[in-house]
């Protein structure tokens, strides 16, 4: 469950006036007395697979780089296979323990008729908020799914690049440890009780994300996601500023793409704001996807 966050207030005027103006995932980080340019792109994790394209900018940068960063490691597939150990509940907690006789049956019920990947004897040891995510992509409504990471990975499999991770999966999934578990499975029943207007919220979500629209994605993921103000500090802003840390010797002699969730960049404590008040310049690159099919091109 990832959020978004306000554009910084407090940079130079001008700067910060044409960065909101400015509808774009692609981002050029420069200055600093770096001899290469690096860049930050906004990803969604699940779109609609006709929306997700790299624009001809992206694909020259990916081209372009020397390596390319994820949130994790997306390329060593031992982590991945191993990921499940990471996505179950401590203690061989069960969702059964922490819902009543009746919430537990509305779960199930509403697996049971909404088909999932994995089998709900499994997902019923899931931390519940990684089990309300698989709701939230059912609210796309589209017949494929794909992700821009995964089209990132697929553009940069011929060229040989390495690819990196900020964090890795154990981190990832260890965060959701760190909510209780009650109130994760709490959520995860006003989810399906209001699973109508959560998938509006979603789909208005997807819209934004092409729109290139980082206030609203702000703005929306906000709405979507309530009750989870209290965790802002786990789930983005100590990541923000780990990740701007750790950049900052890693782009030294390098060209990067620093590819993660748009909720990422925007906000006093985004990424974009934490990489300037470092000194370095980041400024908005033009990124134009291709056109929908069944949609010209304005």
């Amino acid at each position: 469950m990832k959020k978004a966050l306000l554009f910084s207030a407090g940079l130079l005027s001008a700067s910060l006036i044409f960065a909101q103006s400015a509808h774009t995932l692609l981002w050029k980080v420069s200055g600093k007395g770096l001899s290469k340019p690096s860049y930050l792109f906004g990803t969604m994790h699940v779109l609609c697979a006709e929306d997700a394209q790299l624009s001809e900018s992206l694909k020259s940068v990916i081209s372009d780089c020397d390596e390319i960063y994820f949130e994790i490691k997306l390329d060593d597939m031992n982590d991945l296979m191993g990921a499940m150990r990471y996505m179950r509940m401590n203690d061989s907690k069960k969702l059964s323990d922490l819902l009543s006789v009746a919430e537990y049956q509305k779960v199930k019920d509403y697996f049971a008729k909404h088909a999932a990947m994995l089998p709900f004897g499994m997902l019923e040891r899931f931390k519940p908020l990684l089990i309300s995510s698989l709701i939230e992509e059912e609210g796309l409504e589209c017949k494929t799914t794909n992700g821009m990471e995964l089209m990132i990975m697929k553009e940069t499999k011929p060229l040989n690049k390495p690819i990196r991770g900020l964090e890795t999966m154990e981190f990832q999934a260890g965060l959701f440890d760190s909510i209780p578990y009650e109130k994760q499975a709490r959520d995860l029943v006003n989810y399906i009780d209001s699973v109508d207007e959560y998938k509006k919220m979603t789909l208005k979500l997807a819209g934004v994300y092409r729109d290139q629209d980082l206030d609203k994605i702000d703005e929306l993921s906000r709405k979507g996601d309530p009750g989870m103000d209290g965790y802002m500090d786990l789930l983005l802003y100590d990541r923000n500023r780990k990740w701007a840390k750790t950049l900052t010797p890693l782009f030294r002699g390098k060209s990067l793409l620093i590819a993660v969730g748009a909720a990422h960049l925007p906000g006093d404590q985004g990424v974009i704001s934490l990489l300037r008040k470092a000194g370095y310049t980041v400024t908005p690159m033009k990124n134009q996807p291709p056109p929908r099919a069944g949609v010209e091109s304005l």
